[in-house]
C-alpha cells in the first residue's frame, strides 16, 4: 500500500495504486486503521497524481463526446498540478481542523488522509455531467472520509467527528448548489440571448449595432 517509493516496474506502482483506489473506495474504515502514518510524502503525492490522471482522462473523454466538461485534453495536464497543489492545502486545512479538535498528530498525517481520498475523484468525475449530483457526491463522500479518518487515524469521538465534518459538508454543499445554479442560470439567459441574436437577420443586427453605439456616444458626452 505504501511502498510506492521502493517499486522501480511502473506496472508495480499501477498495481499498488489500484489496490490502494480500491481499499479506500470499499473498504475505509480497514485502509484508514491500518494506513502507515510516517514514511514521507512521495508515495501519497504520487498517488495524487495517478489518480488525477484517470480523473483528468475522463474529464478529456467526456469533452470529446460533448458532454460540456470544459477543458477537454489539457485535463490530463491541468487535473494532476491542481490535485497536487490542492492536496497540500487541503491537508494543511485539515491539519487545522483536527488540531482543534485535539490531535497531536503532525502534518504528514493529514497529508496522507487527504491524498488517499483523492481516490474517489475518478467516480466522482464521472458523476459530474449529472446536474448538481456530482458536485454533492463528492463533497459528502470526501466528508465521510475524513469523518473515519478522524475515529481511526486520530482516535477523535465519532459522534464529535460527523458533527464537525458533517457541518462543514453541509456548508460546502450549499455553497456548490448554489454556485451551480447561478452558472446554470446564466448560461441558460446567454444562450438565449445568442439564439434571437442568430435569429436576426444582417440589416437588423446591423441596426440594433448602430442603435447601439448611438447610445454609446450620447452618454459620453
Amino acid at each position: 500500500m505504501d511502498e510506492l517509493a521502493t517499486k522501480k516496474d511502473p506496472k508495480d506502482y499501477l498495481t499498488s495504486i489500484l489496490d490502494t483506489a480500491v481499499q479506500v473506495i470499499t473498504r475505509p474504515v480497514d485502509f484508514y486503521r491500518e494506513m502507515p502514518r510516517f514514511g514521507g510524502y512521495v508515495d501519497p503525492l504520487i498517488f495524487v497524481v495517478v489518480v488525477s490522471v484517470a480523473a483528468g482522462i475522463i474529464q478529456a473523454l467526456f469533452s470529446l463526446f460533448g458532454l460540456g466538461m470544459g477543458a477537454g485534453l489539457a485535463s490530463i495536464v491541468i487535473m494532476p498540478i491542481a490535485a497536487a497543489i490542492g492536496s497540500f492545502i487541503g491537508a494543511a486545512i485539515l491539519f487545522v481542523i483536527w488540531k482543534l479538535l485535539g490531535s497531536e498528530q503532525d502534518y504528514e498525517v493529514a497529508y496522507r488522509c487527504a491524498a488517499y481520498a483523492t481516490a474517489i475523484s475518478p467516480i466522482t468525475t464521472i458523476l459530474q455531467p449529472i446536474p448538481y449530483l456530482g458536485a454533492l457526491v463528492a463533497i459528502l463522500w470526501f466528508s465521510y472520509l475524513m469523518m473515519i479518518a478522524s475515529t481511526e487515524v486520530y482516535g477523535i469521538d465519532a459522534q464529535k467527528a460527523q458533527i464537525v465534518f458533517g457541518a462543514i459538508a453541509v456548508i460546502f454543499a450549499l455553497l456548490s448548489l448554489s454556485s451551480e445554479y447561478n452558472a446554470r442560470k446564466y448560461y441558460s439567459a446567454f444562450s438565449g440571448m445568442s439564439s434571437r441574436m442568430d435569429q436576426m437577420d444582417t440589416e437588423e443586427a446591423g441596426r440594433k449595432m448602430g442603435e447601439f453605439f448611438k447610445g454609446f456616444q450620447k452618454g459620453a458626452k
